[in-house]
């Protein structure tokens, strides 16, 4: 990668940021909806109820956007501005920052004035728990662990993605987590044909959620939290949840703002116990506007980390791949007696 192109990289992911910052997600319109309509019709034309179907189903739907964002990646390489506005119309797009503090704001306010019709009608916008039942101790222990586990999908990951593979990073990872979304959980539909789709997830979220967990470490003492405190209890419990991913970042967040999440949780159908994480009590109203406040200090700094890889880290890994490959290839051509790399006419 060239330096005026990384730098085109990093220009347009801080570009993007600012937009989600500032406007949130497209109100009409918005391409990641319209990616989710078109992977609804692939599935119900593929769909089997085997893992098969689902592994085809998974590299058409993701094949497709990385593509797209591999061709204007090469359309764009020569021209650095054009390459800053679509890196930045990208980054927006697959952002949902504004958006998860916006709702975790908003049933902060709900749960404070007691209305719990209201907050119970909002949980639809951040988890998929039916929300009926929930008392304001357990919608705030749901919007917490949401806005925890999506400061990794809808903000850390997308970043990190943009970092190491730009445009079409941020396109593919987004069309992955989209997927897990739509058939990646356990349902009879989707048991075996949405495996492929969770495990793609999985593994696009492995470094993005321990950034998260650490981040948000580093982060607690903004929203008044214990470092030592969320350090401890992030180590000790962020492999007790079923997720391998979403347990760093809740642990982390449970320890951050000194509270015990975890517990049983009720879904459409079907009910999970979770492992405890943390040492406090249960999350109140009071806690979402911190775990708000929190999730925007860590989409912060994994800005700052993103934009700096692609004229720092990448041009290394980049340089010191380039060396690995040349000496070798010297040598062997060396021993051949053929001109190598530089040493033709």
């Amino acid at each position: 990668m060239g330096r005026r192109t990384a730098a085109a990289n990093a220009v347009g992911l801080v570009a993007g940021y600012a937009l989600d910052s500032l406007l949130g997600d497209p109100r009409r319109g918005h391409p990641v909806a319209g990616f989710g309509r078109a992977a609804g019709i692939l599935e119900r034309r593929v769909y089997r109820a085997d893992r098969r179907a689902g592994a085809v189903f998974t590299a058409v739907a993701v094949g497709a956007p990385v593509l797209l964002g591999v061709a204007v990646d090469r359309a764009t390489r020569r021209h650095p501005v054009a390459r800053v506005l679509v890196v930045a119309v990208g980054t927006w797009t697959v952002l949902g920052g504004r958006t998860l503090r916006h709702e975790a704001t908003v049933m902060g306010t709900a749960l404070r004035a007691g209305d719990l019709p209201a907050a119970r009608n909002r949980l639809g916008h951040l988890c998929g728990r039916d929300p009926s039942r929930l008392d304001e101790g357990e919608l705030a222990r749901a919007t917490v662990e949401s806005v925890a586990e999506n400061t990794s999908d809808a903000v850390v990951a997308p970043l990190v993605w943009g970092a190491l593979a730009g445009l079409p990073g941020l396109l593919g990872y987004r069309a992955a987590n989209t997927l897990d979304a739509m058939v990646g959980h356990r349902s009879p539909r989707y048991a075996r044909f949405g495996t492929p789709a969770a495990r793609l997830d999985d593994l696009l979220n492995l470094l993005p959620a321990r950034l998260t967990g650490l981040l948000t470490v580093a982060a607690a003492p903004s929203v008044h939290g214990d470092r030592d405190r969320a350090w401890q209890v992030w180590r000790r419990d962020r492999h007790d949840h079923p997720s391998p991913n979403a347990g760093q970042c809740e642990a982390a967040m449970a320890g951050a703002l000194g509270v015990r999440l975890g517990g049983r949780n009720v879904y459409f159908g079907r009910s999970e116990v979770r492992p405890f994480l943390g040492d406090g009590p249960r999350p109140e109203a009071r806690h979402l506007k911190r775990a708000a406040r929190l999730s925007g200090r860590v989409g912060l700094a994994a800005l700052a980390l993103a934009a700096l890889w692609p004229l720092t880290g990448g041009r290394l890994v980049a340089a010191t791949g380039r060396t690995l490959l040349w000496n070798p290839a010297r040598r062997l051509t060396a021993r051949l007696g053929v001109p190598g790399p530089g040493n033709g006419r």
